[in-house]
């Protein structure tokens, strides 16, 4: 039994963001990597070859064998990498079943425990595997890169991830409501097919967020995050997504569903302090207990043409607000 022979702090750590999914208009396509986040950090290593993952403490607490766990012995399979027995323990401040990418950050944070312990590896493989175990390119590619993404998925071929530009000035006020709702519920909420007229409608607007978040066309962050594949069949599921969706203020830019729900996301650039009282307010009046916190974008520390950097994370600046 051994311990790591790394001596500095950071050999020892993983920090991965969660995420904020689909922004509107963009299902199952846009996400951007928010700074929650989940870490884990190696308390022993068993130099055995086993290429194995143990999650010895956690906080919150996960029952069973956990989704870290599960990425580590994927990726050593498919690799065929000679690894150590790890054992960590993990914290996040990421909220399950609320929307925000926990799942995707969880097998994002195996894969880079995989790396930290044996090589860096290609990132279409990573992005291949943690899409494999979490279901969601978006989401996995949030996680595994920071900042805003698009992804492509390929019938029987690893899927592609691109990166855009977030404006840094730009936030997310996300209220999370305390009830959960598991994706999988979300789902079957949505219909099998979508229409002509409301495919036509998605398209032309997740094209209009891109633009307006590279041009910063602030003024057309509102019409361009509307969507009407998902959002509309998951109302029912969603404490007061109808009113905040509907909210008319100079300082709320635009709203939308986060992820599969239930958490919902202002866009704000000036006073998001305000905003998030205007959350609170609206959700405090029916009585409904919920988290409003003002997010920061993760930024990738350093994107490449054509790669992408591993994940060098930041300091939150959240801040949440408990009802």
């Amino acid at each position: 039994m051994s311990l790591n022979s790394h001596s500095d702090v950071s050999a020892r750590e993983v920090k991965v963001p969660g995420s904020v999914a689909n922004l509107g208009g963009g299902f199952d396509t846009l996400a951007v990597a928010v700074q929650l986040y989940l870490r884990l950090r190696i308390i022993e290593t068993r130099d055995d070859g086993r290429a194995t993952l143990t999650v010895v403490n956690s906080t919150p607490p996960v029952k069973g064998r956990n989704a870290v766990e599960r990425a580590f012995e994927t990726i050593a399979r498919r690799t065929g990498l000679r690894a150590p027995s790890v054992f960590v323990e993990a914290e996040s401040d990421i909220p399950m079943t609320a929307g925000l990418g926990s799942s995707a950050a969880a097998a994002v944070a195996g894969l880079r425990m995989f790396e930290r312990v044996t090589q860096p590896l290609p990132e279409g493989v990573l992005l291949g595997v943690a899409t494999s175990l979490e279901g969601h390119a978006d989401n996995a590619a949030a996680a595994l890169y920071g900042g805003l993404t698009s992804v492509v998925e390929r019938e029987g071929q690893e899927p592609i991830a691109l990166h855009w530009e977030w404006p840094e000035e730009l936030r997310l006020v996300v209220a999370t409501p305390a009830l959960g709702l598991a994706t999988s519920k979300a789902r079957a909420a949505l219909s099998a097919t979508v229409s002509r007229t409301d495919a036509v409608f998605n398209l032309q607007r997740v094209l209009a967020l891109v633009h307006a978040l590279q041009s910063r066309d602030f003024e057309g962050l509102r019409e361009a995050v509307g969507d009407r594949w998902h959002q509309p069949a998951r109302a029912a599921l969603v404490p007061h997504l109808a009113d905040v969706l509907a909210l008319e203020d100079p300082d709320v830019l635009g709203a939308f569903l986060s992820g599969a729900g239930p958490s919902v996301a202002v866009l704000a650039r000036r006073d998001s302090g305000r905003v998030e009282q205007l959350l609170s307010s609206l959700y405090e009046r029916s009585g409904t207990s919920a988290v409003v916190r003002t997010l920061s974008v993760h930024q990738p520390a350093d994107v490449n043409s054509g790669a992408f950097a591993a994940v060098h994370p930041e300091h939150s600046r959240g801040v949440g607000r408990t009802l």
